[in-house]
């Protein structure tokens, strides 16, 4: 059984992170869409938050899991019996960080192996980030995240400004 791991923050998921986990349960029988802290980043969402928020988005696709780990990626795999890590490019600056992280997985698990997808052309200008961004203006989000978030970052966008 090929089992892929999708790691990444997810604060919140957007379409585009979506776009990728659809793209890789179509190529692996199960994807485990991880959620991971990146200590450069300070969360919008609490990691259940965002977990919570992964698992209505992706409800739809049944070899897709979602979990949380603090664990490092390379041994999460390892404890999940995952053979490969997906990561999504939205830019060859993507490609730089990324293929470095991959070598590094492949050292601390020589098993693992890292395939990436890029992003379609629709979604690589598309980041959390960017999302946040927009919603802290009170931009429409539809084309920007799965419906099925848009009231709980419409909320917390709102409880930000009210503090």
């Amino acid at each position: 059984m090929s089992i892929a791991i999708y790691p990444g923050s997810f604060d919140p998921v957007t379409l585009g992170h979506l776009d990728i986990i659809k793209r890789a349960a179509l190529q692996f029988d199960r994807v485990i869409v991880c959620v991971m802290i990146n200590a450069e980043k300070k969360g919008l969402f609490t990691p259940a938050e965002r977990v919570e928020m992964l698992r209505r988005a992706v409800a739809q696709l049944p070899n897709v899991e979602v979990d949380h780990s603090p664990a490092m990626l390379a041994e999460y795999a390892r404890e999940r019996g995952a053979n490969c890590v997906v990561k999504g490019l939205r830019a060859m600056s993507d490609f730089e960080k990324e293929f470095q992280m991959a070598m590094i997985n492949r050292k601390l698990n020589p098993g693992l192996e890292t395939v990436f997808l890029s992003a379609r052309q629709n979604y690589t200008y598309l980041s959390s980030s960017i999302v946040k961004e927009l919603a802290s203006y009170q931009v429409p989000l539809e084309d920007f995240i799965p419906r099925e978030i848009i009231p709980e970052v419409q909320a917390k966008m709102l409880e930000l400004k009210t503090r």
